[in-house]
């Protein structure tokens, strides 16, 4: 076994490549030329590098794209027998995967055809995939036994397929992650649940996150928000939850949870939040508060349930009027949060982007009002988020990527 201070000294080695691979995922199909100028590396000291992590099966270069006259050349790619990462993102009434390269890019999200079994640890009934997208394996029911029993049998399936190619797992989950573990999810009515069952008896680690967070990574990373050094993410589904990235990494708090911004009291004190809390935000943006403005039943799907009424708000009064109501309640909330984190810039996400569309005007009141005086004069611009539905996916892929690129991570694959 190597000596401590011999496998540090390994890692440093890895220290180059690991920032080539980071900007990779920034670049993806960039030339070799483009790597050494951003990098400020010499051609021969590009060359040399790259060609080491082509031998280690890290990076591939492809002929680009003939462009008429001229000298050919190539564009750098992940390796098509490197590393790869599986993301996972369990929502209310679903959970999708992807497994991505080492180049951030999505693959196999289309290739689930699953249903969870409705035997399996006394889990509920389930139904089979969504026929809008192959990609979404449905289930229901509160009991995380079935959920997690099902998403541990697409981890193996992964396993089988790609061997000790797979790096690490991340999971992208509506709830609050606390020393990694769910601590409390007002969404799927879970509480306490022990995720290590994902890849116990495994070589691959588990690592858990917030799935507005992790959305909140991929919007600074590679969406919306790259090239803001302060950057306040929100997303709607049941509730809302976000993020603060500083310089492209989220503000996680001590143990994990930071980012629980739809229980912050800025809805009415006399309903009280799943959670425990009372009037929480969380009440007042989704479709459980447009079906209460509505006088119906609150709705099994929430999520589901605001779609509908985004679909009605064409030519239905009563719709636009709700939606109105709902939009200034995320403006306004927004409009605090700004005072909070001083953010150069705002992202939405899920249903947050057409819930403002609905009723800009209501949106755009509401949130300059919820200023401070000093920040209406430039009010940080709030735009739609780039990856939409797939933000958690997306974010899960680059946590299980920063984690797989590392110096360790790296010397070990080198050492396979």
């Amino acid at each position: 076994m190597a000596s401590p201070t011999r496998r540090r000294a390994q890692e440093t080695r890895w220290h180059t490549a690991s920032q080539v691979l980071a900007w990779l995922r920034l670049h993806p199909g960039a030339t070799r030329a483009a790597l050494a100028h951003d990098l400020q590396l010499t051609s021969g000291l590009a060359t040399e590098l790259t060609g080491r992590m082509r031998a280690l099966s890290l990076l591939a270069e492809t002929p680009a794209p003939p462009q008429g006259r001229g000298r050919p050349t190539t564009v750098l790619g992940a390796h098509p027998a490197g590393p790869v990462v599986l993301a996972v993102d369990i929502r209310m009434a679903d959970w999708r995967y992807a497994v991505a390269g080492l180049d951030g890019r999505l693959l196999d999200i289309t290739a689930a055809r699953h249903a969870v079994d409705p035997t399996a640890a006394g889990g509920p009934a389930a139904v089979g995939p969504d026929e809008r997208d192959p990609a979404v394996v449905r289930h229901e029911g509160p009991d995380p036994t079935a959920v997690l029993a099902a998403v541990r049998r697409r981890v193996d399936e992964i396993r089988e397929r790609y061997g000790t190619r797979l790096r690490a797992v991340a999971v992208a989950v509506a709830g609050s992650i606390h020393d990694g573990r769910l601590a409390q999810s007002a969404t799927l009515g879970w509480r306490d649940v022990d995720l290590t069952s994902l890849t116990a008896g495994t070589p691959a680690p588990l690592l858990p996150g917030n799935d507005a967070t992790l959305a909140g990574l991929a919007e600074a990373r590679t969406g919306a928000a790259v090239g803001a050094r302060a950057a306040l993410h929100l997303m709607v589904e049941v509730g809302i939850g976000g993020a603060f990235t500083v310089d492209g990494r989220p503000s996680t708090g001590a143990h994990g949870a930071a980012g629980e911004y739809g229980h912050q009291p800025y809805g009415n004190r006399s309903l009280t939040c799943p959670c425990g809390a009372r009037g929480c935000w969380d009440l007042e943006i989704d479709g459980r508060a447009l079906a209460r403005h509505l006088g119906v039943a609150a709705p099994a799907d929430p999520r589901g349930f605001a779609r509908q009424v985004l679909d009605r708000a064409a030519h239905d009064a009563d719709a636009r009027r709700v939606l109105a109501i709902v939009a200034g309640a995320l403006g306004g909330g927004i409009g605090a949060l700004v005072n909070l984190h001083d953010p150069d810039t705002v992202t939405l996400g899920g249903l947050a982007a057409p819930l403002r569309a609905a009723a800009p005007d209501s949106f755009a009141a509401a949130y300059l009002e919820g200023l401070m005086a000093f920040h209406r004069g430039q009010p940080p611009p709030v735009v739609d988020a780039a990856h939409g539905d797939d933000g958690a996916l997306h974010g899960a892929a680059i946590l299980a990527l920063d984690h797989v690129t590392s110096e360790t991570a790296l010397a070990a694959w080198s050492a396979q």
